[in-house]
């Protein structure tokens, strides 16, 4: 980071131990923060639902009262300047004091109120919203926020304690030490249009299903590495035809006829065998996986966030049960 210049139009103010108390506002230090996370204006306008330029306004008022610039631009991107990094902390921490309250709060209130907020990975969208289905019905007091994006996001948002809890097929190997719980089977399988010539054979070869167009999930899925660590393990290479970043448009593809893929048994409707997609019997195949969730290390759970953690883990038998019943082959493999 370049040391701080100061600049020509900025008047630094004698430094009064409330000057920023009395002259920010926390609005302010809110569309700051979330700049210099986001790393744009424009994402950070879009998070906070406001237009652009009342984003811009309010950070030129902050640097008014800060007296030094907050940002800079490197080519074209925009990043804190010395002083911005020093606010940046001073923000997190301000924030993560207020959450920490606010979690205190609702514990006094007990389980008649209080904030929930979750991060999950794209796959699980499949699974999680059923379960907090089930969880709004018992605790009507809790207001829920669900932030679904892909693995790099999550682990990301884990290393910001930007969530209570967070829900992903495997624990970060590095960078951040979690707890992690086990709630839910995802056994992957290999899906194919349901007018294929290989529906109904049993314990099809991992060789004849490499040769088949083969749609796979884009580069750090978990999916996808899971998918190409079993056909290393065989020496086979599948004939990859097109990458796609969501499972949804992988079913897509594949009802029309462009592909086989491995993906999430939770990404077929669970009530129901018939539809444009089906299952293949593969030898080697369910890749059995679990949905965890996942927290840091020593983060102290508000009321609500540990109410969900057990009320999912108690859920898993009736999960597992359906599974079974929306694949018979699933029974050997789910105790």
């Amino acid at each position: 980071m370049p040391k701080q210049q100061k600049s020509e139009g900025f008047s630094p103010s004698v430094a009064k131990p409330d000057h920023m108390i009395r002259h920010a506002t926390f609005r302010q230090l809110q569309i700051f923060e979330s700049i210099v996370r986001l790393g744009s204006f424009t994402r950070a306008a879009e998070e906070l639902f406001l237009t652009q330029p009342t984003v811009s306004m309010q950070v030129k008022k902050l640097t008014d009262v800060v007296g030094l610039p907050l940002f800079e631009h490197v080519g074209r991107s925009v990043v804190p300047t010395e002083t911005g990094e020093e606010l940046y902390q001073a923000c997190r921490d301000i924030f993560q004091i207020l959450s920490n309250l606010e979690m205190k709060i609702s514990d006094f209130q007990g389980l008649k109120s209080g904030k929930l907020k979750l991060g999950i990975v794209t796959t699980a969208k499949y699974l999680v919203p059923e379960v907090l289905g089930h969880f709004s019905n018992d605790f009507p007091g809790i207001e829920l926020s669900l932030t679904v994006t892909n693995r790099n996001f999550i682990i990301e948002r884990m290393v910001a304690n930007e969530d209570d809890l967070y829900i992903m097929g495997q624990a970060p190997e590095e960078g951040i030490d979690v707890e992690f719980y086990e709630f839910s089977p995802n056994p992957l399988v290999v899906m194919a249009p349901s007018d294929h010539p290989l529906v109904g054979k049993k314990n099809i070869s991992l060789e004849r299903i490499s040769k088949e167009p083969f749609i796979i999930r884009e580069p750090g899925s978990g999916i996808r590495d899971a998918t190409m660590r079993l056909f290393d393990s065989k020496g086979l290479h599948p004939n990859v035809r097109m990458e796609l970043g969501s499972s949804e448009a992988i079913k897509y593809s594949i009802a029309a006829g462009l592909g086989i893929s491995v993906l999430s048994l939770h990404t077929l409707t669970l009530d129901s065998s018939e539809g444009p997609v089906t299952i293949l019997d593969v030898e080697d195949f369910p890749i059995m996986r679990s949905w965890n969730i996942v927290h840091p290390k020593g983060k102290e759970l508000s009321l609500a966030a540990q109410a969900f953690l057990d009320f999912a883990i108690k859920r898993e038998p009736d999960i597992r049960e359906r599974m079974k019943k929306s694949w018979p082959l699933l029974k050997q493999y789910l105790k």
